[in-house]
């Protein structure tokens, strides 16, 4: 099984960045990111008008575009049960990977990042450190924290911590 690790925190305080930035770090490590981005919004990858999109609204229950360069399968989810990041996980190439990043799924037991920027509308204080929070990357000083703080705004700090993690 491939090793999850998630990057949990409040809305706005920059997952999305922050793994636009790690990916290409890790890459240059030999460490080969995969990624799992939970959203509350609804999500569409394909495009109205196109065959995909109408053979899959036509009633597909799975529809799979490819080419050449890539290929996505697309799953009906109508009951809309309860995401099983696990299963996720599973339907990911293990042979290709090294790792699979997650964004948000914050409740799940798996190893996390906690990212936790001043000024946004939480404190510090509201930051649920469990035993799954491996570290905490910050923009302020985290002095009274058991674990190792890492810098926010250093992907390659963060990156070097999670090739050492993986090694572990």
């Amino acid at each position: 099984m491939v090793p999850l690790l998630a990057f949990a925190a409040w809305s706005g305080t920059g997952k999305t960045t922050l793994l636009k930035q790690l990916i290409p770090q890790l890459n240059e490590r030999g460490i080969r990111p995969g990624l799992i981005k939970h959203t509350h919004h609804d999500v569409d990858i394909d495009t109205p008008g196109k065959d995909s999109y109408e053979l899959r609204k036509a009633g597909a229950a799975q529809t799979i575009v490819a080419n050449n360069n890539r290929w996505a399968l697309m799953t009906e989810t109508p009951a809309q049960e309860e995401l099983d990041l696990h299963w996720l996980a599973s339907r990911m190439d293990p042979t290709s990977l090294d790792l699979i990043l997650v964004e948000g799924f914050k409740h799940e037991a798996i190893p996390k990042i906690l990212l936790y920027r001043d000024g946004l509308k939480h404190s510090i204080a509201e930051l649920v450190v469990d035993n799954q929070v491996i570290a905490i990357a910050s923009d302020v000083q985290l002095p009274d924290v058991q674990i190792p703080v890492l810098d926010i705004n250093s992907p390659f700090q963060i990156a070097d911590f999670i090739a050492d993690w993986i090694k572990k």
